[in-house]
């Protein structure tokens, strides 16, 4: 009989917190060049299946993501403006990259206890840990409807694997 597994943190400061902000920001460069791949004209126009167009979908995308960010940062979740953000391709990439920019600087400094510690979302509360893989999954999430679009565009997404 094997004793069971100890357990270890998923985030931990020495070194987890750096692997997880360079892990989500591999996810922000690909879906970022899957929002380049769009046309202009069809990032915020074209639907398909019911689906809302991507440029929609990465706007939610960014208000989350600039949220947690926020929240790793201050410990305060300052509710999106669901209605605001971006509405053609370059304000919507500026937007993001500003984004990246605060997560490359702030993000390896988080506070682990952030990670351990509940937080009250706008849809709930939950600690750190999870709002913050929420974030990466809400974004893999959207992406993926991101292909789909171009897939049926004609276009060619970039490889899911280069991040």
């Amino acid at each position: 009989m094997t004793a069971p597994a100890a357990s270890v943190p998923a985030v931990s400061p020495a070194l987890s917190i750096p692997d997880f902000i360079a892990h989500w920001q591999g996810h922000r460069a690909l879906t970022r060049r899957v929002i380049e791949a769009f046309p202009d004209d069809q990032l915020f126009t074209f639907s398909l299946g019911g689906m809302r167009p991507f440029g929609a979908q990465a706007t939610e995308i960014h208000l989350v993501d600039a949220m947690t960010v926020t929240a790793m940062r201050t410990g305060e979740w300052p509710e999106p403006d669901w209605s605001a953000g971006p509405t053609e391709k370059t304000s919507l990439l500026a937007a993001w990259d500003q984004v990246s920019a605060e997560l490359e600087q702030h993000g390896p400094h988080t506070d682990p206890a952030f990670f351990t510690g509940m937080h009250a979302l706008p849809w709930g509360e939950m600690p750190g840990w999870v709002a913050a893989i929420y974030a990466v999954d809400n974004e893999i999430h959207h992406r993926a409807q991101g292909y789909v679009s171009l897939r049926a565009l004609g276009i060619e997404p970039p490889a899911f694997y280069e991040r």
